[in-house]
């Protein structure tokens, strides 16, 4: 009697198994349940919460209170609140032309038995995210860095049909909580709406997402161990992608235009000589000299001497021209005539394109000289002599070829860094000088300040800025240099100017001595220097050694 009832109980539990498997199936193919919207949520004031309540909300305190150094921003969220509408149905316009190809990919192809994978409903919801306080990071660089904290508990309708055969499976996104903070940065700061060229955008930690996914009406995220594998994955993909030093960079002005341009090598032009040219002076001679220069520059004209009375002027002269895009600059020849009185007269010109250029090959051209560029011009063709010129593009060397290998220890005798061969052997280069701005200058009887720039007997100064303290200035300067200037300094130095002619006319606001040696060897240095001289003033100064 005992085995026959365990023999019936162990059939019936394997029919029943059986059965109820079946109809599981049955009813996990076939039904077809309705995907209900979420509704929006409660929202009752604080005072009418009690003491619990008001202790499970304190995790979610926004960081302006609990962090000072982030700022509260309830106008943004005003602001995203007003365009919600319109952002949720921009962004879900994207998703799904970005997502399009993705589906395609599995749609159809070898064996794969899916027909078609579409958004049957798509909606971020009415709740949109919030910023939970933003903070604004001070840096000595051209750049606007943020870090906003983003909360986003949406309540978003996201179905997913995909079509297999005969079945049609829908997939529901539920429970969407998303907390992020990302580090934004706005760089270079430009003169040209909207003031920055690029956004570069990374995560500082690993983001949370929460959310729940529905199949056939069934919670799948329940299911032991899956939730915690997908956070798993999710984490670790989204930090591949963009957690710091990992960055996205979005940019925003068009590079063509030439206002982000950082120099990438140096022309070298030799003026040979100039054969044929124009009768200009009484006598039946001219005075020549040449002009170079590279388009889309702000710098003054290289020019050769001036060549007496001869129309086959000889300079075998040689120059240095810093190249910031050899794709589209082109140099600019002019040929004048020197006269004691009035203006010279131009007896031709030329273009050429660097593009023609082989890096780090010698070009030798003769060109005929032209009036002008216009093509329409009727005295175009009139014979007005030519001009030879040879031509070498040297880029910069890359930073890790540059300081890769031992550097040689610095020896300090005097006070200068001395000692050790260039990270580089003693390779010529460019010294690019970026005067950014001062702090806290103060004359004793006015402050018109203006910067001076000193270098082997060289001067150069920026705009003068009148009645302030804090002067901006981000002008640039170049000196083009046969080697590494290792032992030598920078003098760098404040005046102030009145505009009209006083006692004290001019007044020293400070100056300072920047020693390159550690520009050579890190490439380039960006720091406020205490001015000598000065109770509290400070001179920005961007340092940078690039060579070729």
């Amino acid at each position: 009697m005992g085995f026959l009832s365990i023999f019936l109980g162990t059939v019936g539990l394997g029919i029943g198994f059986v059965i109820g498997l079946c109809l599981g199936f049955y009813f996990f193919i076939y039904s077809d349940p309705e995907t209900k919207p979420f509704e929006d949520p409660v929202v009752k004031p604080i005072s009418e919460l009690d003491i619990t309540s008001i202790q499970d909300l304190i995790p979610e305190i926004p960081l302006w209170l609990k962090n000072p150094d982030y700022d509260r921003v309830d106008w943004l969220n005003k602001f995203v609140a007003c365009m919600w509408p319109y952002l949720d149905k921009a962004i879900c316009a994207a998703i799904k032309q970005s997502t399009e190809p993705i589906f395609a990919d599995y749609i159809g192809h070898g064996h794969r038995p899916i027909e078609a994978i579409t958004f049957e409903t798509l909606s971020l919801g009415t709740l949109p995210p919030t910023f939970q306080g933003i903070k604004v990071c001070e840096t000595d660089e051209n750049q606007l860095v943020m870090e906003p904290a983003i909360k986003w508990a949406g309540n978003p309708n996201i179905v997913i049909a995909v079509k297999i055969s005969y079945l049609c499976i829908k997939i529901q996104l539920v429970d969407l909580q998303v907390f992020v903070v990302p580090r934004v940065i706005l760089k270079p700061l430009v003169s040209t709406f909207p003031c920055f060229s690029n956004v570069v955008v990374s995560l500082m930690e690993k983001p949370h997402v929460d959310f729940g996914l529905k199949v056939l009406g069934g919670d799948v995220m329940s299911i032991p161990g899956l939730y915690r594998l997908v956070q798993d994955i999710i984490k670790k993909e989204v930090a591949k992608l963009y957690l710091w030093p990992q960055t996205l960079q979005i940019p925003i002005l068009d590079s063509s235009l030439g206002i982000v341009k950082t120099p990438v090598g140096v022309l070298h032009v030799k003026v040979v000589q100039a054969t044929k040219l124009m009768k200009m002076d009484i006598l039946g001679l001219s005075d020549p000299y040449v002009k170079l220069k590279l388009s889309g520059e702000m710098l003054p004209s290289k020019k050769t001497t001036i060549k007496k009375k001869t129309l086959n002027p000889v300079w075998n002269e040689t120059f240095k021209l810093v190249v910031k895009d050899p794709q589209a600059q082109t140099l600019q020849v002019n040929v004048y005539d020197w006269d004691k009185v009035g203006s010279h007269d131009r007896l031709g010109m030329q273009v050429v394109p660097l593009k023609l250029l082989t890096p780090n090959d010698t070009l030798e051209l003769t060109l005929d000289l032209l009036k002008n560029t216009n093509v329409s011009d009727p005295q175009k063709k009139q014979q007005r002599g030519q001009i030879m010129l040879e031509l070498t593009y040297a880029p910069f060397k890359e930073d890790s070829e540059v300081f890769s290998g031992p550097l040689s220890p610095l020896k300090r005798e005097n006070g200068v860094c001395s000692g050790g061969e260039s990270p580089s052997g003693a390779g010529a280069g460019v010294l690019l000088v970026t005067i950014q701005g001062a702090e806290d200058i103060e004359g004793e009887h006015h402050n018109n300040p203006y910067a001076m720039v000193i270098f082997r007997g060289e001067t150069k100064r920026t705009k003068r800025i009148k009645r302030t303290r804090d002067p901006k200035w981000n002008e640039e300067f170049q000196f083009m240099l046969d080697e590494p200037p290792i032992q030598d300094k920078i003098h760098i130095k404040i005046m102030s100017r009145r505009s009209r002619m006083s006692f004290y006319h001019k007044e020293s606001l400070g100056h300072v001595d920047i020693n390159l040696a550690d520009v050579v060897y890190n490439g380039r240095i960006n720091h406020k220097f205490h001015l000598i001289d000065s109770k509290n003033g400070l001179v920005h100064v961007e340092l940078r050694w690039r060579e070729t």
